[in-house]
């Protein structure tokens, strides 16, 4: 006699089992890679089965509705599940997302002296880069003003730290658009288990923020940014514009990192009607999802979708911080290590 099997189970095995294509197309990653996070899901977060769902099926819905932003009504069509189903398992397989946040987090290794790459080997005792972006958001009509960026979007903050492998260390979401990036940094620092910077280390950033104790800015004023470079203009022209080449290029890791996020997920590329707090969790949960796809996923066809810069500057032929204010010492050793850049690369 033949067994009848449910149609949500063929559906699950058609984007689970047949092939790696199809399923980093409907859930954004291998099918060794979402077995494993099933396997850490159960393991480390206590992820159940239930009466009418495994856990594959519960991972998988909730990966379905990350990355492809589809509405609860869609969502129930292609699973054959009810409504309630698929938003009370996304809630459920969400909380045990955020409860393996120590163990997917990332890790900050400082740049050694002997560092070779390129981009890196100028930024001894680096920790990796800072930078901050804009997730819109729904249903805030009666504070749209305190959430509108300087897009003119209602969005959320999100602060965003990556080591130098392109991985998050560190994620804060939840300030509103309208927040200075140097104020959501402050916050981080100042929370007893926000971000730590070790004294004597340090992240690169942008000018959104102070060039103060762990946290190294461009000069102002000069080009800076890698798509002013490609204008033309020549090399640069003194240690001003060598070492804000060098930055930007080692900096570009974050804005990376930020647009693979974005491109994977498109639940964090559009606003959606989930409250306030569980989009703050979704954008955290997302950051985990990268570092998880980035261990599991070496060859990660994702990458191939962002554009890799050309500028290497080498290749051209010319205690923990507790505050972040903008400090002489540290821009004295900013001009230092300009001054030792453009040296060097003068002398090639």
């Amino acid at each position: 006699m033949k067994v009848r099997i449910p149609d949500q189970i063929k559906h699950l095995r058609q984007i689970t089992e047949i092939s790696d294509v199809k399923c980093v197309d409907n859930l954004r990653m291998s099918r060794n890679a979402f077995g494993r996070l099933c396997q850490i899901l159960e393991t480390s977060a206590g992820l159940r089965a239930t009466r009418h769902l495994n856990v594959a099926e519960q991972v998988a819905i909730f990966l379905r509705v990350l990355a492809h932003h589809k509405k609860n009504c869609v969502v129930k069509h292609d699973f054959t599940r009810s409504g309630r189903t698929v938003s009370k398992h996304f809630h459920s397989v969400l909380r045990a997302m955020l409860r393996v946040q120590p163990l997917l987090l990332a890790r900050s290794s400082p740049i050694g002296e002997k560092c070779e790459d390129s981009r890196w080997r100028w930024f001894k005792g680096c920790l990796g880069a800072v930078d901050g972006t804009y997730v819109e958001v729904l249903g805030l009509d009666a504070e749209k003003g305190r959430y509108r960026n300087r897009k003119g979007q209602t969005s959320i903050n999100v602060l965003g730290v990556c080591n130098t492998e392109g991985m998050f260390t560190y994620v804060l979401s939840g300030w509103e658009g309208s927040a200075a990036d140097g104020r959501v940094l402050r916050d981080a620092i100042s929370r007893p288990t926000g971000l730590k910077v070790p004294t004597g280390k340090y992240y690169l950033c942008d000018n959104g923020y102070a060039n103060g104790e762990g946290f190294l800015t461009p000069y102002r004023g000069v080009r800076y940014h890698l798509k002013e470079w490609d204008r033309g203009g020549g090399g640069p022209q003194n240690a001003h514009e060598l070492f804000n080449l060098c930055h930007a290029a080692a900096r570009n890791i974050i804005e990376c990192t930020f647009g693979l996020l974005k491109t994977r997920w498109g639940i964090i590329r559009s606003p959606s009607y989930y409250s306030l707090d569980v989009q703050n969790q979704i954008v955290v949960a997302c950051c985990l999802l990268h570092n998880f796809v980035r261990i599991e996923m070496p060859d990660d066809p994702f990458d191939s979708e962002l554009p890799e810069h050309p500028n290497d500057p080498s290749a051209m032929e010319l205690e923990f911080v507790s505050s972040i204010e903008t400090s002489t010492t540290w821009s004295a050793w900013r001009e230092e290590l300009a001054t030792n850049i453009f040296g060097e690369w003068l002398s090639h």
